[in-house]
């Protein structure tokens, strides 16, 4: 059931180039063969996979990627969560330091529902603050998120991650379940060496740790490189887009997310505008200058979006260029963007509709 009775929705049978645009298409083979590429790596280098769901929303997704092999799931807000935990998921674990008694409320809920929720903390702050909530309550597993150079959330030395362990293990109501970090890409020897002198410090202390997350779609096949890790996360590679081609991981054929947008104006000989803006596309621009590669026109240029347009410079193209009414398609810079800005995504097997599902976390930003 789709959550918005006025959403144009297409069905099974019908035809990609017949519907109305803009709109997100998923190719099936080309999902399913990422999904096997990625989990065929993990198993191979023994290492347990977690799937960021940030990237689709999308339940049966998610029961896919643990078909396949993965190993629980990763989430990032609570509410993401509790639409996983509704569609049957147990392990699960939220990214995320979680701030405030609205959101302890619902996390302690969640908690009671499922048997392995797990949060991370990089704080004696916001250890004491689910410490102070969880204290009379089901007990939380919580991981130590550690800055091995990405440079956002985590403490900054092993001595530090070792200390909050610590704290936690000390900490009513709370369980210490291991360390968590979010590499910057080429990052392998300086992540193995945080989390191996932290391990030290762990094990020094007498102090377990079960779970040792090492996570990022732009470190993806990096993993093995840190052996110290028991996990790995990534959630671009089941659709995987600009960037991930960019970083290497995949290239253009493996991208099963394309934006299907129609060309909606040809002012001058050199610009079309499709009607395809920032809210279809995102404005993310990930180090590039341009928001998205046009499918079979590699010389177009989209140039700018506003919220309903998009314009694309055509100077540089040969041979055809696309006129008022074809539709194109595009690879979008950043899928996960894309996920969170349409109600449903459509999926497909040569070009006609296969299955039409809700993206059922859309919007569930907190």
């Amino acid at each position: 059931m789709h959550n918005n009775p006025f959403a144009v929705v297409a069905k099974a049978g019908d035809t990609i180039g017949d519907l109305s645009t803009p709109r997100p298409i998923i190719d099936e083979d080309r999902l399913a063969a990422n999904i096997a590429r990625t989990q065929a790596y993990m198993d191979k280098h023994g290492l347990n996979f977690r799937p960021h769901i940030k990237t689709h929303k999308i339940p049966a997704l998610a029961a896919q990627q643990v078909a396949a092999g993965a190993k629980g799931i990763n989430c990032q807000k609570i509410t993401e969560a509790e639409v996983f935990a509704a569609a049957g998921f147990e392990d699960i674990l939220i990214t995320f330091n979680i701030i405030g008694l609205e959101k302890l409320a619902r996390l302690a809920a969640l908690n009671e529902r499922i048997s392995g929720l797990k949060v991370v903390a990089d704080s004696s702050f916001t250890v004491d603050g689910l410490s102070g909530y969880f204290a009379t309550r089901k007990s939380l597993a919580v991981l130590v998120e550690c800055d091995t150079g990405g440079g956002r959330c985590g403490v900054q030395t092993p001595e530090q991650a070792a200390t909050l362990a610590k704290r936690i293990g000390m900490a009513p109501g709370l369980t210490f379940a291991g360390l968590l970090n979010y590499p910057k890409p080429g990052a392998a020897a300086d992540v193995q060496a945080f989390l191996t002198e932290t391990l030290s410090l762990l094990k020094a202390e007498g102090i377990a740790c079960p779970i040792v997350s090492n996570g990022g779609s732009p470190s993806l096949f990096e993993a093995h490189l840190v052996p110290a890790a028991s996990e790995h996360r990534a959630g671009t590679y089941i659709y995987n887009d600009r960037s991930m081609v960019r970083a290497g991981h995949c290239t253009e054929d493996d991208c099963a997310m394309h934006v299907l947008a129609t060309v909606v104006s040809r002012p001058t000989a050199d610009r079309a505008v499709i009607d395809a803006g920032s809210k279809a596309l995102t404005s993310d621009l990930l180090g590039f200058t341009d928001y998205g590669q046009v499918v079979g026109h590699p010389e177009a240029v989209i140039t700018g979006l506003s919220e309903e347009h998009g314009v694309i410079d055509l100077s540089k193209c040969d041979g055809r260029r696309p006129e008022i009414g074809d539709k194109i398609r595009i690879i979008p810079n950043h899928t996960c963007v894309v996920s969170n800005l349409f109600d449903t995504m459509v999926f497909h097997r040569d070009g006609v509709v296969t299955r039409v599902e809700d993206v059922a976390a859309r919007g569930l930003v907190w």
